[in-house]
């Protein structure tokens, strides 16, 4: 494998620099032997990849290869690697490294780790490769530490499976933690990417689904996805919301606008009821505190999820296919016309990056 040429789509154009994307060679980490090589297939396109790429992350970084919805197939193997054989289909999500001795990296809660290293914009933290940038999935190959390429179970559709990497575990770990299950009803605020799943996730584990959307646009969307009611908003949420407060014990927070209006949605919980918010809203929160403490209600946040939730949820997803994400897929070529769709807001509702050389199919 050392004769193999890394490819990626790199960003360094100032200007809308999420659609000048150039195919350049680069140099990947070294290879150590608890680390493999993936031939990439598939990669989902997330928001947080344009955020990456137009410099939110640190700044606009030159050659900056994102992407970190990645599902592929083991190429190489290191020899301290014990779980992953050659052939293997594997995915990678949007952590790539961490310390491995703080507690929860010890507790299978790698995502926690105060020095983790994220597969859009980080660099390797230990080793021989111990501030290398990490290239992420929109490339030909990917290489990285095994421990966080978990193996995708032979009864998924690798393509739909790869936006469960990220925008999937993001809500699927706060659902799991919070109670999601059956006589459960979960709110879910914002049908896109990361709501659209959310619903999907949420049934398949017995809850009940509300989502909360703008207008009436996406309601026959939310109902085939598996919602039983749907809640249109407009610019009176006390009025889109009578007749439902105290209905819902979860709330997944998909949105993240300017300011987001909590008290309105915190009347939705019942009590003992969360709202957890999976997307960042700049604006400081002003939180009602007679019903958080009169309800006992909690508001928290989520961030991904580690190798072992993902590893969750694609046993869930195997179990429950209908639940499997809806993608368009777009040619390897194409990245920069996959960009630019997607940030016109033309997925329906994940993106996926299809490399055919490697064994993608459209």
């Amino acid at each position: 494998m050392s004769d193999i040429t890394f490819k990626g789509w790199a960003g360094s154009k100032v200007e809308n620099p999420t659609t000048h994307l150039t195919l350049k060679e680069f140099t990947p980490k070294h290879f150590d032997a608890t680390d493999v090589d993936v031939a990439v297939r598939y990669c989902g396109i997330c928001y947080t990849d344009i955020g990456s790429y137009e410099g939110e992350l640190g700044g606009i970084v030159e050659d900056r290869v994102c992407g970190h919805e990645v599902v592929g197939e083991v190429r190489r193997v290191g020899d301290d690697v014990k779980d992953l054989h050659v052939g293997d289909i594997v995915g990678i999500g949007a952590q790539t490294d961490s310390c491995g001795e703080c507690e929860w990296c010890k507790s299978d809660q790698e995502n926690l780790c105060s020095t983790k290293a994220l597969t859009f914009g980080g660099q390797y933290i230990k080793g021989p490769s111990k501030g290398h940038p990490i290239a992420g999935g929109f490339a030909n190959y990917w290489r990285g530490p095994a421990h966080f390429a978990v193996k995708v179970p032979d009864s998924l559709d690798p393509a739909s499976s790869a936006p469960l990497l990220c925008g999937g575990v993001t809500v699927f770990s706060p659902l799991k933690k919070y109670g999601a299950g059956p006589g459960k009803r979960v709110g879910v605020i914002g049908l896109g990417g990361l709501g659209h799943m959310a619903v999907l996730i949420a049934k398949a584990m017995g809850s009940e689904v509300t989502v909360l959307s703008r207008g009436a646009a996406k309601k026959d969307d939310a109902l085939a996805l598996g919602a039983t009611e749907y809640i249109g908003t407009g610019s009176d949420l006390a009025a889109d919301f009578k007749g439902h407060t105290d209905s819902l014990d979860i709330i997944i927070c998909t949105i993240n606008p300017a300011s987001l209006p909590i008290d309105q949605y915190i009347s939705l919980l019942r009590p003992r009821g969360t709202i957890v918010l999976v997307g960042i809203v700049p604006a400081p929160l002003q939180v009602p505190t007679f019903p958080l403490i009169f309800k006992q209600l909690a508001v928290a946040g989520s961030v991904i999820g580690s190798p072992a939730e993902i590893r969750e949820l694609f046993e869930l997803i195997a179990k429950h296919p209908n639940a499997a994400p809806w993608v368009n897929k777009y040619r390897f070529e194409d990245m920069n016309k996959a960009m630019e769709d997607f940030g016109a807001g033309k997925a329906k509702y994940r993106l996926v990056v299809v490399n055919e050389e490697n064994g993608g199919k459209l």
